[in-house]
């Protein structure tokens, strides 16, 4: 028997859950009304990268904050244990934007990333949620992977999940390593949502040359992050590192 099988709990498939070039995305009622919505999606990502690539493999997971992330990321890491995946990379409170969790990918040279959000669409209960896949890249998904990701889903008989993984919201509040003896070898590093973001951004950019262009008196602008996560990545910039 192989050791996931312990961890199935049968289901049955969904017709709709095509991903779009940003994922599936979808109001949040039908992840919430829909029995297994999430686990059958999320399940059929891990089936269309493989049992062979994910065994001890690292993956990063993190979302903005919207209704619905909490609850999703919980899931994705008992999925995540019970598809023989090593470590989990999460940002400190579930979060983490999607450019930042690109930036997370390919420093931790991880296989890929579970991004949950609905871009700049609303969020709430009767608003939208969303989850996509990126690669060890960072970057989105290629087509092949969706469509076979797709295919996965219109046919999917089971999901895994290893219920007794448990991190509360204050392990996940803080930054550092969870590994719990009836966890075996899995793991979950929690890290800092914004520290791999702004060290590329500080790759890229003169922050000097910014901070001064910040702190002149005759500058000033507004800033509206449209219903994502930017809100606490604009703070760290613009008040932390440019003051």
């Amino acid at each position: 028997m192989c050791i996931r099988d312990r961890y199935s709990v049968p289901t049955q498939p969904f017709a709709d859950q095509k991903p779009g070039t940003s994922g599936l995305r979808k109001k949040t009622k039908v992840f919430l009304e829909s029995e297994h919505y999430l686990e059958n999606f999320v399940q059929s990502i891990f089936d269309t990268i493989g049992h062979d690539s994910l065994a001890g493999s690292k993956l990063v997971v993190g979302g903005d904050g919207r209704f619905y992330n909490t609850h999703a990321v919980q899931v994705i890491l008992k999925m995540a244990k019970a598809n023989q995946v090593r470590t989990v990379v999460v940002g400190a409170g579930g979060l983490l934007s999607t450019p930042a969790l690109s930036a997370v990918v390919r420093a931790q040279q991880a296989l890929g990333g579970i991004i949950l959000t609905a871009s700049h669409n609303p969020g709430g209960a009767d608003g939208d949620f969303g989850i996509k896949y990126n690669g060890s890249d960072g970057g989105p998904a290629q087509e092949s992977f969706t469509n076979e990701l797709f295919e996965n889903s219109k046919k999917i008989e089971a999901f895994y999940i290893d219920r007794d993984v448990e991190v509360s919201a204050e392990e996940l509040a803080c930054v550092g390593t969870l590994a719990k003896p009836e966890w075996g070898n899995f793991s979950v590093e929690v890290v800092d949502p914004a520290e791999e973001y702004v060290l590329l951004l500080k790759s890229i950019f003169d922050f000097e040359a910014l901070e001064a262009l910040v702190k002149r008196s005759d500058f000033k602008f507004k800033y509206d992050a449209m219903h994502g996560v930017a809100g606490p990545y604009a703070r760290r910039i613009f008040c932390t590192e440019l003051g």
